[in-house]
């Protein structure tokens, strides 16, 4: 992605900020578990943490969370809602905590809004040694056969290569990865993922998908048609026609693990 599109569409999200954190799922516990299973300690950093959806699980799991968050009105949500975390402004590229400071850092579907150049070398800075750091994306099943026609009729804005399970490994695989003299200083990455779901009804998963960030973006017409495709065929399924169902998920992770040897 072109770094002219990627500040477009990272920066898109403060416009929905409400509806980001009314609609978009939380995450696995099992997930969340699983990318801090190597840790250190209890120290987290949630990195690029939106509206606190991950920092909630992690809250949850019991981790001492710091979050981190560009965005005023998406950090604005997020203080609404977990007032008791520290939350900071700030980005991956710019990360506002000293030295060695966390013992693992999770991202919740931001890892790719990063510029790895830059966010590379902050996040090992601010990792102790031994520390983790993991990439979580919520994922559609694609498997299920109404699903993979929500996917062919949503388009890329709506359901990227990302957001399901036939493509997200090979979409997120490199995403992390530090380079250059980095690289000595983190192991083999590691991709796993873990059952979730999302209970949703036909207007509330609409208003979910109306709130990635190439939708936000879209032209209002060409959005308003994409979001009335989305809704004829919701009403057409049995699935999803009467009433709530849930939304077969998985939470992706894609882990690596600091060696602490330093460059």
């Amino acid at each position: 992605m072109e770094q002219d599109q990627r500040l477009l569409l990272s920066s898109s999200f403060g416009a929905v900020a409400t509806a980001y954190a009314e609609h978009r799922p939380d995450y696995a516990h099992a997930a969340v578990r699983w990318a801090l299973e190597p840790a250190p300690g209890p120290r987290v950093l949630d990195l690029g943490a939106g509206t606190g959806k991950l920092t909630a699980t992690l809250v949850a799991l019991g981790a001492d969370v710091i979050a981190v968050e560009p965005d005023p009105a998406m950090l604005a949500e997020l203080r609404r809602t977990l007032p008791a975390v520290r939350a900071l402004p700030g980005s991956a590229e710019t990360i506002p905590l000293p030295d060695a400071s966390v013992d693992a850092v999770l991202a919740g579907n931001a890892m790719h809004w990063f510029d790895m150049a830059i966010a590379g070398p902050e996040i090992a800075r601010v990792l102790a040694p031994g520390g983790i750091l993991a990439g979580l994306w919520n994922i559609m099943d694609n498997r299920v056969t109404w699903v993979a026609g929500l996917e062919r009729v949503s388009g890329s804005a709506a359901i990227g290569p990302r957001d399901t399970l036939s493509s997200w490994r090979t979409a997120t695989a490199h995403l992390h990865l530090p380079s250059g003299d980095l690289i000595a200083r983190f192991g083999s990455p590691e991709q796993a993922e873990f059952p979730h779901g999302q209970r949703r009804t036909a207007d509330s998963l609409v208003a979910t998908l109306a709130t990635r960030a190439g939708m936000v973006v879209m032209p209002e017409q060409e959005q308003e048609a994409t979001l009335s495709r989305i809704r004829a065929f919701l009403a057409s399924r049995p699935e999803t026609a009467h009433g709530e169902f849930t939304l077969p998920m998985l939470t992706g992770v894609l882990r690596v693990c600091s060696t602490g040897v330093a460059t």
